[in-house]
């Protein structure tokens, strides 16, 4: 019988965690969540300028590392990042983080918050570079990203905070375990304080959404992470547009030929 992983402590705090450990821990939630999403089939409206052709061949933990290598990104932005999974899957109910979109999604969210959170950053050049993406690309993606979430890029570090410890709680093996676990408002008296000044603040989820920390993931559902749904208004889908109609014919077209050639 195998033994169980020994468990790893982390801090309280996210800002004192080994960067490679948080970027395990979101690519472990992450990848939880792709593997539900894959499962829904794609249709017309739900294809976007995110959605590539086929799944690229680096892992999200893989991508991620390089990310955090190249560019040298902050744990609040790669955080955050979720908080922007949670923000858009909500406003867009036919939009859904799976292998096809999540990598341009990834690239696209850090050069994004790192502007918006960060007093250094990299040029877009250099992102898209690292994303594996040209940079007319990236910069497409970047304004599509701007509409999708309506400019809204910052949050408390409250809900920050509570990304973290649910991603070390929900983690799929359980391997890590947060030192001396005590209410977030322990940790310091700035919790409550905007990452950004003259703009509304994003709602902390309530502990009505704290259900969905180890909610199980519903077949066909489209799924996001913590957020408390009632706390944003979602879009009615609209009906697809001719492009999206004539690129969705275009993806189904490249499926059967690579159906077809195996």
């Amino acid at each position: 019988m195998a033994e169980a992983p020994a468990r790893i402590e982390v801090p309280l705090a996210f800002e004192d965690v080994d960067i490679d450990v948080l970027v395990q821990l979101i690519a472990d939630m992450l990848d939880r969540l792709i593997s539900h999403n894959d499962q829904i089939p794609l249709s017309p409206e739900g294809l976007t300028r995110f959605h590539s052709r086929t799944a690229p061949g680096i892992s999200v933990l893989e991508y991620l590392r390089r990310i955090v290598k190249f560019t040298r990104v902050e744990r609040v932005c790669l955080l955050i990042t979720l908080h922007y999974i949670d923000q858009i899957c909500t406003r867009m109910p036919t939009f859904t983080l799976s292998s096809l979109t999540c990598h341009r999604f990834l690239i696209t969210a850090v050069t994004v918050s790192s502007k918006a959170l960060c007093d250094v950053f990299s040029s877009n050049s250099i992102y898209a570079r690292v994303g594996g993406i040209p940079v007319a690309e990236l910069n497409m993606l970047e304004r599509e990203f701007l509409r999708m979430i309506d400019w809204q890029l910052t949050c408390t570090r409250e809900i920050l905070q509570e990304y973290y410890v649910n991603l070390v709680r929900t983690h799929s093996v359980g391997r890590y375990a947060i030192i001396a676990l005590e209410s977030s408002s322990s940790i310091s008296s700035d919790d409550d304080m905007d990452w950004e000044t003259g703009r509304s603040r994003s709602p902390s989820p309530p502990q009505a959404g704290s259900s969905n920390r180890n909610r199980e993931f519903v077949p066909g559902e489209a799924s996001t992470i913590l957020i408390d749904t009632v706390t944003l208004t979602r879009q009615s889908p609209k009906p697809p547009t001719l492009e999206q109609n004539m690129a969705f014919a275009a993806f189904q077209q490249s499926y059967m030929q690579q159906d077809g050639g195996t």
